[in-house]
């Protein structure tokens, strides 16, 4: 009895470690997790997004309704009984089965404009695709700048609570000076409220990317921006985004399906043919055969070809005014990124070799400056700081929002 009596305080003892065991790496799964990548967060969004989603169902939607109307009319089946008046008349039967359909070339008319209609479909899904994806990888470069920013804005309150406290001590010592201390108090309060600022802003992306991610929850802490591609000539870029670029192509198969339209258009304007059986009886006697008709297209859709062509001289227009902006736009990023990459590179270089911080702690320490001298220098220093921040931000938007077409 008493080794059974161990053996269970043995089992309870490593139930209660297995339970520490599994939160543990529950825990450490979740903190695994929170260390989203760019890329696993725009793959997430691409599955999750409602927006996404209710575009794939509509467009699946729109795409069976192109098939509508392929078939051949359904049949017409007519039945007449006729009362005889005076009696001796009889009385009159008459069945009729007919089936019309329109020129036999029409229905391969129809089927070509279905799919371009369909593959029209598919572009602007792609399209509004892309828009959105931009819209979360912006969001998570803004993320990636704001996460920086805070390392460094608890680096300078790390530093200023220091010298606070060194100037305090000194004071209480009889050795300090109360100007310092406010001076170092009054620096504190403004990074305080920097610093609580930037949390702010990064709580509200984290939520702009899990409203984006269909309500699913994500939380990006990265500190470094993706890698990004090297950027060729504007002529290799712009070929590059207009080859694939899904705006493009969308309008291209519009005036496809506007060409598909005007020669439907011409097919619908042949003749309809009928065809089918006619059974009649009357005073015992029966006639029965086959019944053919044909309906005259005289104005029922007059006009038609012409609005038609109307249609596909606008949707010409339509693309050649996209080809005009969209080339200005691109010359306008690739500027952009010209000038941002420049100014990056030097304030990489100057970052690299400065140590302004190391440099005016020690020059305080040491009493060759004043308190008031090195929050000033410090203000400069990080005021540098936060726009070699913005510029690296900025840098890779640009980038991402010219390299659109990959999303």
């Amino acid at each position: 009895m008493k080794q059974i009596s161990l053996k269970k305080k043995d089992l309870k003892v490593l139930l209660i470690h297995y339970s520490f065991l599994m939160i543990f790496l529950m825990i450490f799964t979740l903190s695994g997790n929170a260390q989203t990548k760019v890329d696993s967060v725009l793959s997430s969004i691409s599955a999750n997004n409602k927006t996404i989603l209710a575009n794939e169902q509509f467009w699946e939607a729109e795409k069976l309704q192109y098939k509508v109307g392929l078939s051949p009319y359904n049949p017409k089946v007519d039945y007449d009984y006729l009362n005889g008046s005076p009696a001796t008349a009889g009385n009159q039967t008459e069945f009729a089965v007919t089936q019309s359909f329109d020129f036999p070339t029409a229905y391969g008319k129809k089927k070509q404009l279905s799919n371009d209609q369909i593959a029209k479909a598919e572009l602007q899904l792609a399209a509004a695709r892309q828009e959105i994806l931009l819209q979360a990888r912006n969001v998570a470069l803004e993320l990636i700048y704001r996460n920086k920013l805070q390392e460094e804005l608890m680096i300078r309150k790390q530093n200023t609570e220091k010298w606070l406290s060194n100037f305090q001590t000194r004071l209480d010592k009889g050795d300090g000076n109360i100007l310092d201390v406010n001076k170092a108090k009054l620096q504190l309060i403004q990074i305080n409220s920097e610093f609580q600022e930037n949390i702010s802003a990064i709580n509200q992306l984290n939520q702009k990317l899990t409203e984006l991610n269909g309500g699913i929850s994500i939380i990006l802490t990265d500190t470094d921006y993706p890698q990004q591609p090297e950027i060729p000539s504007f002529e290799a870029i712009e070929n590059e985004i207009e080859a694939a670029n899904p705006v493009r192509k969308y309008l291209e198969q519009e005036i496809n399906v506007a060409k598909s339209q005007v020669v439907l258009s011409r097919a619908m304007s042949l003749p309809r043919m009928e065809a089918g059986y006619r059974y009649q009886s009357i005073l015992g006697q029966t006639f029965q055969g086959l019944h053919v008709g044909m309906t005259i297209p005289l104005w029922e859709n007059k006009n038609t070809v012409k609005v038609r062509q109307a249609s596909l001289v606008s949707n010409e227009l339509n693309l050649q005014e996209h080809k005009n902006e969209h080339f200005h736009k691109i010359l306008s990023l690739y500027e952009k990124y010209t000038n941002l990459k420049i100014t990056l590179d030097e304030y990489k270089t100057l970052f690299g070799s400065l140590n302004n911080t190391e440099l005016l702690d020690k020059s305080l320490t040491l009493g060759q400056i004043s308190s008031i001298e090195y929050f000033l220098e410090m203000g400069y220093y990080y005021d540098a700081l936060r726009n070699y921040l913005k510029t690296e931000r900025d840098y890779h938007q640009t980038v991402s929002e010219l390299y659109k077409y990959k999303l």
